[in-house]
């Protein structure tokens, strides 16, 4: 008996749907969070001033942090079309966007208002992660179960957090000028 075939709009709608949220985070996100800093602050008073200014992100973080989360995104979709969405790497990182897309609407719970993504994540990312699954499923491919649940959950948040750590390594002043800047 031949295995079921998914389609490529499964393996690739990844990527295409990932691009749709983070055109909206790469819209706003840099602008959104100058602004949100100082209701943190005031929320958080002891979380250290250093702290904060690690935080700070520059439009051109942003930008580099982004494109870094596309080499993955890409990545994770060719290598799900090259498997006919049977990758563990392609599984996982679907069913880390869905849950990407739940974070979203938590923050935005949290903050009481807009945050970066929340916009796409209702209309886009959890519907199409949704879908994707039931596609995999309806092809007789598990999403990964317990295992797969698991490493998304401890993946995620390092994956996000390496990619801004990294961009801002990336654009951070070299040589001369980092040293005028001191």
């Amino acid at each position: 008996m031949a295995e079921a075939v998914v389609s490529k709009a499964v393996t690739w709608g990844l990527f295409a749907a990932w691009v749709a949220n983070d055109l909206e985070e790469l819209a706003t996100m840099a602008g959104w969070a100058r602004a949100a800093r100082p209701a943190f602050q005031e929320r958080f008073p002891r979380v250290p001033e250093a702290v904060w200014k690690r935080m700070q992100l520059s439009q051109r973080d942003v930008n580099v942090a982004i494109g870094l989360m596309g080499g993955v995104m890409a990545a994770a979709s060719a290598d799900g079309a090259r498997t006919g969405g049977r990758s563990p790497f392609f599984r996982t990182v679907l069913v880390g966007f869905g849950v990407h897309g739940v974070a979203h609407l938590a923050q935005s719970l949290a903050y009481r208002g807009y945050t970066p993504g929340v916009v796409t994540a209702p209309t886009v990312v959890i519907p199409y992660s949704v879908w994707a699954v039931r596609r995999l499923k309806a092809a007789g491919i598990k999403s990964g179960g317990t295992g797969a649940a698991a490493a998304t959950l401890a993946l995620l948040p390092v994956t996000v957090a390496g990619a801004h750590a990294l961009a801002h390594r990336i654009n951070r002043p070299h040589g001369r000028r980092a040293r005028a800047a001191e």
